[in-house]
């Protein structure tokens, strides 16, 4: 006898033994959760750097920042994760966390960014710098910044040294980067000593430093590097120092805002080989008498608008602006356009009678270097055609050696 089907009407449910078709009971304490060994269920430790978004390769797009799907870079985007070896209290750390500061608001890719430096406490930035970077040889910084923002122009360039790096070893190339204006931006860390070989006199260490190399006192006459790139014909020339971030953040924005080399000079302590070089000009008790912050278009007055400096045939002057026999308008204007203004300046050096100055001491707008090789470059193709190197190898007088 076949079954009913139990689609049909009429079809009854089945009549189940006693006990089916309830939910059954489960021993005492096995509907609980069970317990999982310490540390399993928890969500996983990654790896240092793992789950953050990947770094990109140069030349990939990158969405303005704060656009359709893109978050606006910050400082930490921009900080490696590399201890930072320093010493404690060295000025070092204020240059780096302003750069760091600096970087989101210049809207560049961090990918297209490239810190190269040399050799020296300074040196060690690109290792801090969430860019692509290199440590590169003593004093040869200039030549790989030269060959990199010159064969990839799109490419934002920083170099990285020091007075002893760029001043020394480095001197004849810091110069000639200077007279062919790279399209890239200097920071030269000046403490005015040697500290990663523990504190030898550098190439501007005052007459009579003691130290480890001039025990008696140097006798050599220290270099002014302001006054040094203006004489290689610099194009921009600028100075601050670490104890002023919010100064040192806008001379480095306008140099990097600059379209060739901008040179800037930071007055950085080093607090174990030569601490308290530049308190004169960066301590509070001191500052407003022993500083002038200049700039373009305005009066150069110090001291809370006090004094005041004039030119006198050729020479500054500091003029006392509340004695009555002067005014603001006795003051100089200051013209950064002019390479001879920017001379007298820049030889205030350590002078007793006149306030260190800061600020911007020169620009003047001239083709870069490198626009100039790879439109010549350019030129030439259109010229010439792109060429074969097979047959540049081969063209002329050859011979085979056998």
């Amino acid at each position: 006898m076949s079954e009913k089907d139990p689609k049909k009407p009429g079809t009854k449910k089945p009549t189940l033994p006693p006990g089916m078709g309830k939910k059954p009971t489960l021993p005492p304490g096995a509907a609980k959760k069970p317990t999982l060994p310490p540390g399993m269920g928890k969500k996983p430790t990654l790896p240092p750097g793992a789950g953050k978004r990947p770094t990109m390769p140069p030349g990939a797009p990158a969405g303005p920042p704060g656009g359709d799907g893109a978050s606006v870079p910050t400082r930490a985007d921009f900080s490696s994760d590399q201890d930072v070896r320093w010493c404690p209290g060295c000025g070092d750390y204020a240059i780096l966390a302003t750069v760091q500061r600096l970087m989101p608001e210049l809207g560049v890719p961090r990918e297209n960014m490239v810190f190269i430096s040399g050799i020296g406490c300074s040196s060690r930035f690109p290792y801090y710098m969430n860019t692509y970077g290199m440590h590169s040889i003593h004093g040869r910084a200039p030549t790989i910044a030269t060959g990199i923002k010159t064969s990839r122009p799109e490419l934002d360039v920083w170099m990285i040294t020091g007075d002893g790096d760029s001043l020394s070893i480095g001197g004849n190339h810091i110069i000639h980067i200077m007279r062919r204006n790279v399209d890239l931006q200097i920071i030269m860390f000046n403490n005015q000593i040697y500290g990663l070989t523990k504190g030898q006199y550098s190439p501007t260490s005052e007459v009579g430093k003691v130290t480890k190399s001039t025990p008696f006192g140097s006798i050599d006459h220290p270099f002014n590097p302001i006054a040094l790139v203006l004489g290689a014909d610099a194009s921009f020339a600028a100075r601050t120092m670490d104890r002023d971030p919010k100064h040192m953040k806008d001379m480095l924005k306008q140099a990097h805002e600059f379209r060739g080399t901008g040179f800037v000079e930071v007055y950085q302590n080093c607090n174990i080989f030569n601490d308290e070089a530049f308190f004169d000009f960066t301590e509070k008790a001191t500052k407003s008498e022993r500083a002038i912050f200049f700039e373009n278009g305005k009066p150069l007055t110090y001291a809370g608008g006090t004094k005041g400096l004039r030119l006198n045939g050729f020479r500054l002057e500091t003029i006392n602006l509340e004695n009555g026999n002067w005014g603001i308008d006795d003051c100089l204007v200051y013209d950064e356009t002019s390479r001879e203004l920017a001379t007298i300046m820049a030889r205030v050096y350590w002078r007793e009678d006149l306030p260190q100055p800061f600020g911007v001491f020169f620009r003047e707008n001239r083709p870069s270097y490198d626009s100039q090789v790879n439109a010549q470059i350019q030129s030439v193709i259109e010229r010439r055609g792109k060429g074969s190197l097979e047959d540049l190898l081969n063209e002329g007088d050859t011979w085979e050696v056998s």
